[in-house]
This record gives structure tokens, C-alpha cells and sequence, in this order.
């Protein structure tokens, strides 16, 4: 099983990032790759901009990498209850190579930020969107207040939380 995992962020200390490849770890996957969104900049999306120039090689080349994967993990970060501009526009980009940029693909999303409510309106703009460009999304889980309840090492400290979390985990690899 390949297992392709990011944070749909650019921040070099993306929490968003350290939380999906903690949760990618998880797996007993023979290939776990965590992709750097900053190594896939892209222009700013606008139909001018394909018209002149095409969909870049760089939006293809992480399509490719998303299509294949058995199970891709992505952990929404959220700015003004939305995506981050990085991951609009890499989802923007992405769905005029192809509308269905997941291609019926298992999908585990996560979202978490430093505040109480841990990405919650990406995380409902993601569970409306993302079936509608072919993800089967397989489970989902937000964390609050990820520098409280998130250790590196260890995961998620609350107890309450990480009886959630491993539940969830167990039911997206049944469903595997």
C-alpha cells in the first residue's frame, strides 16, 4: 500500500503537516510519501493565464502523485474558514488537467490549528467538495488546539480526543 500525505499549507513549521505525517506513520504501508506543498509553486490560477500558457508541468507532476497513491492523507490547514491560497490554487490547477482530481481515490482528511475549533469550516468546505472532484473520503478527524493536544512524539494528549482519533483510525483501515 502507498500512502501520499501533506498539510494543505505552505508554512515551513506547518502544523497541518507535522499532524498528517504523524497520522501517515500510523499505517502499515510499505511507501509513505509526504509531499512539501513549497515544492510545488504554481502561478496564480486565471483563465487568461491557461489560455497563454497551459496547466504547468508542476500542477501534473503532484496530480501524478496523487493518483498513485492507495490512500492519500491531507490535513486542511484553514484561513478565514477556508483553504489556504497555496491549496486553492493547487486544487484549482489540478482540476483542469482533470475535473475528477482524485479519481475515486481513498481519502483521509484531517484538518487542525491552534484555536478551539480545528479547522472545522475547511473541514465542512472539504467534506462538500471533494466528492464532487472523485474522493471517496474514508474518514475525517479535526484536532483543536493543536500546540495543547498534539506531542510530536506521542500524538494527541487528550485522552478523550486520542480515543477518537485511534477509533477513527481503525475504521478508515477496515476500510482499506
Amino acid at each position: 500500500m502507498k500512502i501520499v500525505a501533506f498539510g494543505a499549507s505552505n508554512s515551513k513549521q506547518s502544523i497541518n503537516k507535522q499532524f498528517a505525517t504523524f497520522t501517515a506513520n500510523l499505517f502499515d504501508a510499505e511507501d509513505v510519501e509526504i509531499i512539501d506543498l513549497n515544492d510545488f509553486e504554481l502561478p496564480l490560477y486565471g483563465i487568461d493565464k491557461k489560455k497563454k500558457t497551459g496547466i504547468p508541468e508542476t500542477a501534473v507532476a503532484f496530480y501524478d502523485k496523487l493518483q498513485s497513491a492507495d490512500l492519500i492523507i491531507i490535513s486542511l490547514a484553514e484561513h478565514n474558514g477556508s483553504y489556504t491560497t497555496v491549496f486553492k490554487n493547487l486544487l484549482d490547477w489540478m482540476s483542469r488537467h482533470n475535473t475528477k482530481v482524485f479519481s475515486s481515490k481513498k481519502v483521509f482528511l484531517l484538518s487542525t490549528s491552534p484555536g478551539g475549533m480545528g479547522g472545522k469550516f475547511v473541514m465542512e468546505a472539504a467534506m462538500t467538495r471533494f466528492p464532487r472532484h472523485g474522493a471517496e473520503v474514508i474518514g475525517q478527524f479535526s484536532l483543536p488546539s493543536f500546540n495543547d493536544n498534539f506531542d510530536g512524539e506521542t500524538g494527541v494528549k487528550d485522552e478523550d480526543l486520542k480515543q477518537r482519533f485511534q477509533k477513527i483510525i481503525d475504521e478508515v483501515k477496515r476500510k482499506l
